[in-house]
């Protein structure tokens, strides 16, 4: 039996009480710059993730789930703190140029986070991989391996997963009975596209561009490195004692042709805009006994983790953290069926510090099935997405009612303070 402290500590969860010795682990994995649609589970016909597939055969499926942003810093802030870029200040990847990248780790360290508020709960929280906001401690992780002068990790963080999974273990042994939070942020399947020969054969032919392939296998070894960890867990007897989430960062098309963006070898529709390909992300909760495997329709948000994961724990969410329990809506305690969801796209390398507005290129919403996309100068942008996946259709033109109901609802939800 597990006893967070030496005292029987009483929480309320989902309407029911939680003693402190059923608390459980919790296990978040963070895919780094991976399409929605690229897995097996989302239906893709050649990619094979089969861990992740089983994944989500064991727990809850929000497939239509929308990260905050399409860029992996101001889009790992808002699952780490449960709020959006325009409240953080935390907009892009990297600060204005003559500008010290410390001096934008203010604003996580004035923030709420699922590790600091966890930690005053007596968790054990251990950050590894992707972290933009220097020195672990900064978000309130009691361990972890970033530095205050690293970008979006130290040379160690950045290499689990690719290079194992040891500092996991043995945060883990370390732990004993007290209860943990792990971030798995790997650096998969960002770039660089390395994977072993022995994955890449498998998606190598001779009709199919190289870097595809490459690609591809990223997603797979990814996937590996899931599968490991979770065997881990099950050999250790913890995994059904541990609340498994799963999200990307962002999404991701790969890209072809001769020419490069700024964010990678990727599609104009994917990392870093306000498309379906940058923002749609699937959603997996796993956690035996408290949420039964289904597949759910409704729109969720990458923003909903932090609560969810946080009254799971017993530890209530911070005012100013947004976002619904999702182990709430499979029990049927909320009904989500005209929750709008938004996103924010911003320039990658920011023009202004603490100034939203400054670096800002996009606000978006879904609701139900309809998409707008509001940019800051030009035209807005009206989809269907059911009828249009791939957002080729604008439907602005004659659709100015529904429009102006959707810019209300990002009126009333973006507005950032200085």
């Amino acid at each position: 039996m597990r006893l967070a402290f030496s005292s029987v500590v009483l929480a309320f969860v989902s309407g029911g009480l939680v003693f402190a010795d059923e608390r459980p682990n919790v296990l978040l994995i963070i895919s780094d710059d991976q399409g929605w649609t690229d897995f097996g589970f989302m239906g893709h016909p050649v990619v094979k993730t089969p861990n992740l597939d089983r994944l989500a055969s064991q727990g809850v499926v929000f497939p239509n789930a929308y990260v905050t942003a399409p860029l992996c810093r101001p889009s790992l802030s808002s699952i780490i703190s449960g709020q959006y870029g325009f409240e953080t200040k935390i907009c892009g990847n990297d600060p204005p140029k003559d500008v010290p990248r410390s001096e934008l780790h203010s604003f996580v360290k004035a923030r709420p986070t699922i590790p600091r508020l966890l930690g005053e709960a007596g968790y054990r929280s251990l950050q590894t991989g992707k972290f933009w906001e220097g020195d672990y401690a900064n978000a309130g992780f009691t361990h972890g391996s970033t530095g205050e002068r690293d970008r979006h990790g130290s040379k160690a963080s950045l290499a689990i997963g690719r290079d194992g999974l040891k500092p996991i273990y043995d945060f883990i042994e370390s732990s004993g009975e007290t209860p943990w939070f792990v971030w798995y942020a790997p650096m998969m399947p960002h770039e660089p596209h390395t994977p072993p020969e022995r994955i890449l054969k498998k998606y190598t032919a001779p009709d199919r561009p190289e870097r595809l392939a490459k690609y591809w296998a990223m997603c797979e070894w990814f996937d590996e490195t899931c599968g490991e960890l979770l065997d881990d867990l099950a050999k250790r007897k913890v995994l059904d004692d541990t609340l498994v989430a799963f999200v990307t960062d962002n999404g991701w098309i790969q890209e072809t042709g001769p020419v490069r963006r700024v964010v990678g070898w990727c599609a104009e529709k994917s990392k870093q805009s306000p498309y379906d390909g940058g923002l749609r992300t699937p959603v997996i909760l796993r956690w035996p006994g408290h949420v039964k495997p289904e597949r759910r329709t409704e729109l969720v948000s990458s923003i909903d983790l932090a609560p969810t994961i946080l009254r799971a724990c017993g530890v209530e969410p911070a005012p100013p953290m947004h976002g619904v329990n999702l182990l709430d809506v499979p029990a049927g305690k909320i009904d989500l069926k005209d929750r709008p969801v938004f996103s924010e796209v911003y320039v990658h390398s920011e023009v202004a510090v603490n100034d939203p507005a400054a670096n800002l290129l996009y606000r978006v919403v879904r609701q139900g099935e309809w998409k707008l996309i509001q940019p800051k100068t030009g035209k807005p942008e009206l989809y269907h997405v059911s009828e249009d996946p791939t957002e080729d259709h604008n439907l602005a033109d004659g659709n100015a009612e529904r429009i102006e109901h959707l810019t209300s609802l990002l009126d009333s939800w973006w507005k950032p303070r200085m």
